[in-house]
């Protein structure tokens, strides 16, 4: 079927039609009607292609998740992506926002050099009006090499470097010191910490805003050990951190699928918990239910944050000459049986 089609059905001219298929928003309630059930009758559908040529949109963005490879070789790229609970949550916020505004999310994975370089060449070539970057190490290029584009992008999390690209990300120190606060109120003085990769901006800010909130306790003594963000590194992390300091009386854990690696680790070390150890996590994922038992976390809204990241995208699709605007959200402590 084609718009003359459509236009003979309703009555009206094509260019009424092709205003109405455009969403044009000065068009009359009634002849927008008459349109509207026009194209159900027929069943016509927009040649995307063809709209595209007259609206310069793709009605798609990209979501890029940036890794190095060789970080991680124990545990691979694509098997970490689609295992971490985050990932999924991010997702998810992003397509409640999308899906409604009829945008597709094309998924792209960056693990190396070839996988970079391929990735920029598919976004200069025009295939997605945006991209959402999932860039986790300081050192990755990608941030600035999307900046160079200019493409409208929005960074989910802060960026380690000053760019040109708006972001979202959750005050990281603001909810490590929520968990010092409240190790400390429950009267533990024996506290370390199972961090992240210290080369991962978040994972860095949470283990120095816990030290530092701890020290404005008089605890200037905080072990840790770095974890990897996954089940396994939790375990292997705290196991390490144990073997140095066995009397710890309060522990942060800097996410919820580690800790659900700690958890066992303490327990099967003769170490109770909550009793003789309080556990914090961070995230507030599904781990943090499931955990036994279940654990006093630090919420970071991560849905309502991809939604944000979209919504953000999105604006800047539409008006890409307006000037960068980023958005940081607020942590907050959810207390459980753990701590």
């Amino acid at each position: 079927m084609t718009l003359e089609d459509v236009a003979r059905v309703a009555g009206v001219s094509r260019a009424t039609v092709s205003r109405v298929i455009n969403e044009t928003p000065t068009v009359d309630r009634t002849l927008r009607n008459a349109v509207e059930n026009a194209v159900a009758a027929t069943g016509y559908v927009p040649n995307r292609a063809a709209r595209s040529l007259v609206t310069r949109r793709t009605g798609s963005v990209a979501l890029v998740v940036s890794e190095q490879e060789k970080r991680h070789a124990a545990a691979p790229f694509l098997g970490r992506v689609f295992t971490d609970p985050h990932f999924g949550r991010v997702v998810s916020g992003l397509v409640d926002v999308l899906r409604p505004a009829g945008v597709h999310l094309v998924l792209m994975l960056v693990d190396d050099e070839a996988s970079r370089l391929q990735t920029l060449s598919y976004l200069r070539q025009g295939h997605v009006d945006g991209v959402v970057l999932i860039s986790s190490h300081v050192d990755d290029p990608l941030p600035q090499l999307l900046a160079d584009t200019r493409l409208p992008a929005v960074l989910s999390g802060r960026p380690q470097r000053d760019s040109s690209l708006a972001f979202v990300e959750a005050d990281q120190r603001e909810g490590a010191r929520l968990a010092a606060g409240h190790l400390v109120s429950l009267g533990r003085t024996r506290i370390g910490s199972v961090a992240g990769p210290q080369d991962m901006p978040a994972a860095r800010e949470r283990l120095e805003g816990f030290r530092a909130a701890l020290a404005e306790h008089g605890i200037h003594d905080v072990p840790w050990a770095e974890g990897d963000f996954t089940h396994t590194g939790g375990a292997s992390a705290v196991r390490e951190l144990l073997a140095r300091r066995p009397d710890l009386d309060g522990l942060f854990v800097a996410s919820d699928l580690m800790a659900l690696g700690a958890l066992p680790v303490l327990q099967r070390a003769g170490r109770d918990v909550p009793r003789d150890v309080a556990v914090v996590g961070f995230d507030d994922s599904h781990a943090a239910q499931s955990c036994d038992p279940p654990l006093t976390t630090v919420r970071q809204p991560v849905e309502e944050m991809a939604s944000a990241t979209a919504q953000l995208l999105l604006r800047r699709i539409a008006r890409p000459g307006q000037a960068v605007r980023s958005e940081l959200f607020t942590p907050e402590l959810v207390v459980r049986a753990s701590a």
